[in-house]
């Protein structure tokens, strides 16, 4: 049987391309679920981010290279407001709105940031809190100490978390670290990057998609808040102040 010239060229660049995807899988990652649900006795969860380093002759590779895990959340614009003493009164002077800012942010490596790569490969690829590189279209010249305002509140709220030597290997190839989530962290799309490293140089990466949303009642009203935010809070504000009322009876003295 004779073959059409165009066939047999097609299945040669798919054997050749096999082949170097064969070659190119020095990692392989997984995390332990794609979706996190948020119920009304939700009280946080721990994803578990593990792996395999497989051996690339072509890079030259007799170990398992450097780790670093990165979990970015769904990002939103923050307004941070500086407050200064003015004739004996607080009061919001200035103010910087910034854009694209992670609602949630975990970094994990098995050895500090700065021992496994350059700080211009970590800046390139947004690895560390002082490298998310915040926008912004506020005029006002130093806006740093906005910066470390988002980044000391986030870490207050366990919503940006740094764990240097928190991956850990099974042996010469296997890996695995987990990701703490608190009770209030962010519904929305997330996106788990891990990088494998090797003599400071990035040899191979791989990304998963991760998903928190709210489930039951609680996805009611979160649904119903932000599609009728004022009719929600007249609603609160009624709740509330039959509430009130319902608790002056009770407690009514005669």
């Amino acid at each position: 049987m004779r073959w059409p010239f165009n066939i047999l060229c097609a299945i040669a660049l798919i054997l050749h391309f096999s082949h170097t995807l064969r070659a190119d899988e020095s990692l392989v990652t997984d995390i332990s679920s794609h979706l996190i649900s948020v119920t009304s006795d939700f009280t946080g969860t721990e994803l578990l981010i593990f792996g395999a380093v497989k051996t690339a002759d072509q890079y030259g590779i007799t170990n398992h290279g450097d780790i670093i895990v990165v979990v970015r959340g769904p990002k939103k614009n923050v307004i941070v407001r500086k407050k200064e003493r003015v004739a004996g009164i607080w009061a919001n002077t200035e103010s910087v709105t910034f854009a694209d800012v992670p609602g949630f942010y975990a970094v994990a490596s098995n050895r500090p940031l700065k021992d496994i790569t350059d700080d211009a490969t970590l800046r390139r690829l947004r690895i560390g809190y002082e490298r998310l590189n915040f926008s912004s279209t506020s005029s006002i010249a130093d806006q740093q100490p906005f910066e470390d305002a988002v980044i000391r509140q986030n870490g207050q709220s366990k919503l940006y978390v740094d764990s240097e030597s928190a991956v850990n290997f099974l042996g010469n190839a296997l890996f695995r670290t987990t990701i703490k989530f608190p009770a209030h962290v962010p519904v929305g799309n997330y996106i788990a990057e891990v990088y494998l490293f090797h003599n400071a140089e990035l040899i191979s990466a791989q990304t998963s998609p991760l998903f928190i949303k709210k489930f039951g009642i609680g996805r009611r009203i979160y649904e119903f808040a932000h599609k009728h935010p004022y009719l929600h809070g007249l609603v609160a504000i009624i709740i509330s102040l039959l509430a009130g009322w319902v608790a002056s009876a009770i407690f009514r003295k005669d």
